[in-house]
């Protein structure tokens, strides 16, 4: 089995070595999220039109269930990846035969806020199934945004804190001057806008409708949260992330 990192979504993010796994891959498993994401499925699309081009190869949809929100996250999470522990087992013995390459597309890097590979680990540990897997790392969404930006991510000798919206509205690290934030639902930096913040932010990235705005977050948190909501509503989905950089 393959865990391939297909990038940000532009297919000329993709690495050689994506496309050389791409092209051994016979069944696909892919994760449909239905309507509301098919420009990423159109984009999915064209990576495969694109470099699995040296067999024939089949796509494999499984449906993906919604996270519940009615129970803590932590137990939500939970019961979310048990459905695709489920579901993926299932596809992997009905679907792929003995001697085939299944593949898994991962936007951006596997290893990043991502939860395939522990998805993975937990078919594997069921014990019905022997999965020899490899993976294949991406340029993800956190590099691609200080590329857009034209920044480092971090300052010279300081480290850089990777969190979610999440964790940022709990307080931000001490002693972390410099934080990337991402799966942000509710713009949570406007819980440090009092603070002394410059914002790199960026939306859709590595795609045609590709948004960024920086500057102090004080004068341009209000610009992000009227772009945002309008992108979100033209859209329908929302992927987004920034660095919060404190400036004293």
């Amino acid at each position: 089995m393959l865990v391939i990192g297909i990038g940000a979504g532009d297919p000329n993010l993709l690495t050689i070595q994506a496309a050389q796994a791409i092209a051994t891959v016979d069944a696909f498993i892919v994760v449909d999220k239905g309507d509301g994401a098919s420009d990423l499925a159109a984009a999915r699309s064209r990576i495969l039109e694109r470099h699995a081009t040296r067999r024939p190869y089949r796509e494999v949809h499984i449906a993906d269930t919604r996270r519940r929100t009615d129970v803590p996250y932590t137990e939500a999470v939970a019961t979310w990846h048990g459905d695709r522990v489920v579901a993926f087992e299932r596809s992997l013995i009905d679907d792929v035969a003995d001697g085939e390459c299944a593949g898994l597309l991962v936007w951006g890097d596997p290893a990043l806020y991502d939860s395939t590979l522990r998805i993975i680990d937990q078919v594997s540990a069921l014990g019905n199934l022997t999965l020899d897997v490899d993976v294949i790392p991406g340029i993800s969404s956190v590099q691609l945004l200080a590329a857009r930006h034209r920044i480092p991510l971090n300052r010279i000798g300081e480290p850089v804190q990777i969190t979610t919206g999440r964790r940022l509205a709990d307080g931000l690290p001490i002693g972390v001057d410099d934080v990337v934030v991402m799966v942000d639902a509710n713009n949570s930096f406007l819980s440090v806008i009092d603070q002394p913040y410059e914002i790199f932010w960026g939306a859709y990235l590595g795609t045609p409708d590709e948004l960024l705005i920086a500057g102090p977050l004080a004068d341009v948190a209000d610009e992000i949260v009227s772009v945002r909501t309008a992108a979100r509503q033209r859209k329908g989905w929302m992927f987004d992330i920034y660095l919060l950089r404190r400036t004293t």
